[in-house]
């Protein structure tokens, strides 16, 4: 486990390569998103400015304009509701109050687009998570259809392994692997239409789904920069894979060093770390038709 970015006076439950998790009491818990940034799987040593609260804006966001597809675990986003939180400088705008969740033991991807480890697959088999696909595509083509495609979750500093729905059927059962297969297919679909009206493709993403009071319910973060893969609408074609609305900048500065993806990370330079920020910035602005600087904690 990572020490957390910040200390708060509550019982530290987890710290991972981006939040920082607490004990509120009352079964809720304190979720801080900090700036970390990981790429290749290593943590960076500079922060990407405010990368924390975008993630915790668009989480809010989709939380309400989802509900009915599914509730969250999301209970508030205002620091005030935590008083040890509410005194540490910089929690504003980055923390959420969420019910605590009994959490299914498998990663919910959705994917609407051939990418990623999935194309890869397809370019060696012809298959995406062991399923025939039709012949012919391109990288970044769009799949007839949304594709739910579990994993599993790794223990940290591991890799989650691609699993097939009937092995997902194995660890959680007929009817619950269905349930989490159609609400992840629902919030894919209804999230992607709306980005997509925007000018904004998410090209596949992945969901946590748990149990508050024996109804499943989406946790952590949703249809973020972090969990999903972001495109410009108007720069995709198949065939090649479009910029990201991500930290897209700094992976392609780090793939001109001679690094060999291990930790200690290199350096880091100010214009690619600005330019991360811009992008995520961007996204949430694009989507939510909102003001970033309207957000807790960014105009302090």
């Amino acid at each position: 486990m990572r020490e957390p970015a910040y200390i708060v006076d509550l019982p530290h439950v987890y710290s991972g390569k981006v939040r920082d998790i607490y004990d509120v009491g009352d079964n809720r818990y304190l979720m801080i998103t900090s700036d970390r940034l990981s790429a290749f799987d290593v943590v960076m040593a500079e922060p990407v400015l405010h990368k924390g609260r975008v993630l915790t804006a668009m989480s809010a966001y989709w939380s309400e304009q989802l509900s009915d597809v599914a509730p969250s675990h999301l209970i508030s986003t205002d620091v005030r509701d935590v008083p040890q939180a509410a005194a540490i400088d910089d929690l504003a705008g980055r923390i959420m109050v969420t019910h605590k969740a009994d959490m299914l033991p498998v990663e919910c991807i959705v994917r609407g687009y051939l990418t990623g480890s999935a194309w890869k697959e397809y370019q060696r088999s012809g298959t995406m998570h062991g399923t025939r696909l039709p012949e012919n595509l391109l990288e970044a083509s769009q799949l007839p259809e949304p594709v739910f495609t579990p994993s599993t979750k790794a223990a940290d500093g591991l890799h989650d392994e691609n699993i097939t729905f009937d092995q997902a059927v194995d660890l959680l059962g007929a009817d619950l692997a269905e349930q989490a297969r159609s609400i992840s297919l629902e919030l894919y679909r209804r999230g992607s239409a709306l980005a997509r009206d925007r000018g904004i493709i998410i090209a596949d993403t992945k969901f946590e789904l748990g149990h508050v009071d024996g109804q499943l319910v989406v946790a952590d973060e949703i249809l973020t920069p972090d969990s999903s893969r972001f495109w410009a609408a108007d720069h995709w074609s198949p065939g090649s894979t479009p910029p990201s609305f991500d930290k897209q900048p700094i992976r392609d500065h780090l793939d001109t060093l001679d690094w060999d993806k291990t930790y200690p990370p290199p350096p880091l330079p100010r214009d690619a770390l600005a330019a991360t920020t811009n992008r995520y910035i961007e996204a949430y602005e694009q989507i939510t038709g909102l003001s970033f600087s309207d957000w807790p904690g960014v105009s302090t």
